[in-house]
């Protein structure tokens, strides 16, 4: 529970996407996140909090009508709302993180911002240590399969930095790796002719809350040589378990791992 202290930390928190507000509620701040954004799923009780919008669509005057004393928002993307909230008076707090050491960092940067250091650096600790364990159950594997991530179809747009980091950590090579550092989705675009050179022998693909068309991919010219197409490897990933920068990317990066482990045991 939140108590008063000498310094009070923020007693009305509004959070601009869902992995702000997951932080929040797990190292133990939940009781105070008072506006969430439609997407936020994890945890439950996140859900019955008051929607203040979507990703970029938000609404200036439901926030404000929360009364927040912090705002928590990410990336650039969301510059406009984050320069209007402090236009008109609100602290907001934004994290840019684009790497998987980066998502850890604005774990614990949210979680001393509203007095729970402690919580956080646990929760931080937690992620560490399962992902040692999964590196070193996939460190035995004498090949890392070849692994193509798609982020948008039309035009292909292969994935951010964490979860390029991602799929290395589950066991897989990323075929676009040299890709990661470009943090806007324009400078990962790339063609489908590029895809097919490239081989991969896994698909995997989170086309921003479109559901994935499987049989379109497996018919896209020149595909039909494809590894993974011959294989029938493609496999869509959950948007909430890999697109949201926060504690969630580790049920993306089970899922991947699982999917790698199949792989590895039928070939």
């Amino acid at each position: 529970m939140y108590g008063k202290t000498s310094i009070d930390f923020p007693r009305r928190i509004v959070c601009l996407t869902a992995e702000t507000a997951e932080i929040a509620h797990l190292v133990g701040a939940g009781d105070r996140v008072v506006g969430v954004p439609g997407t936020a799923r994890r945890p439950e009780v996140a859900r019955e909090k008051a929607k203040v919008g979507g990703f970029t669509t938000f609404r200036v005057d439901k926030i404000l009508a929360l009364e927040p004393d912090l705002v928590l928002g990410f990336s650039d993307l969301q510059k406009d709302i984050a320069r209007e909230l402090i236009a008109s008076g609100v602290t907001v707090l934004c994290t840019n993180q684009r790497s998987f050491d980066d998502v850890l960092r604005a774990i614990l940067l949210i979680g001393g911002a509203l007095g729970c250091e402690g919580r956080a650096r646990e929760l931080v600790q937690d992620i560490r240590d399962e992902v040692k364990q999964i590196r070193e159950y996939s460190a035995v594997w004498p090949d890392r399969p070849r692994v193509y991530f798609e982020e948008w179809p039309d035009p292909p747009i292969v994935g951010i930095r964490w979860i390029s980091e991602l799929i290395e950590i589950a066991g897989g090579r990323d075929v676009f790796a040299e890709l990661r550092d470009r943090p806007q989705a324009q400078g990962r675009i790339v063609s489908p002719d590029e895809i097919a050179a490239r081989n991969p022998q896994i698909i995997l693909a989170s086309w921003c809350g479109k559901p994935l068309d499987r049989a379109a991919v497996a018919r896209r010219p020149g595909w039909d040589g494809i590894t993974a197409v011959k294989l029938g490897q493609i496999h869509e990933i959950d948007g909430g378990d890999i697109l949201s920068p926060g504690p969630s990317l580790m049920v993306g990066l089970r899922r991947i791992h699982e999917i790698i482990q199949r792989f590895q045991a039928a070939t």
